[in-house]
């Protein structure tokens, strides 16, 4: 799932950006369901963004993935890799700067990448303060 080094990364932060827009309005076009967007800059040099998405069928992750990947090829001219899309239970489309993964529903539960993958972002849980026990008997 790492980015190939045959694939450079754009070096440009703008493309960045224009390429990550286009991946979240591209899924928003095709009704996704609970589209995340983790930034990844500074965490890891895989790549900048990871998206995660799900769709409501196999059917749907594989359509959503074709378009994908065909609107990334015409509007960057950039190789875009695709796994899992015979079966569609969770397609990587590993765009270089951006890697989206697109899963059934319960596939992404299982797997919960959101939670691996966003250190340091989600909230820490509050904790209860220690009680003094200084002054019990």
């Amino acid at each position: 799932m790492a980015t190939s080094p045959t694939a450079p990364r754009a070096t440009d932060p703008e493309e960045v950006e224009a390429l990550h827009r286009l991946i979240l309005a591209s899924l928003d076009d095709d009704q996704a369901v609970e589209t995340i967007s983790i930034p990844l800059a500074g965490k890891t040099s895989i790549a900048d963004y990871m998206v995660i998405a799900s769709g409501r069928s196999t059917r749907q992750v594989a359509s959503m993935a074709q378009k994908l990947a065909e609107r990334i090829k015409a509007e960057f001219k950039r190789p875009v890799k695709i796994e899992g899309l015979p079966t569609a239970d969770w397609v990587l489309i590993d765009a270089t700067d951006v890697i989206v993964h697109l899963f059934r529903p319960e596939v992404r539960s299982f797997y919960n990448l959101e939670r691996m993958w966003a250190f340091g972002d989600a909230p820490t849980p509050p904790t209860a303060p220690f009680a003094d026990l200084s002054d019990q008997d």
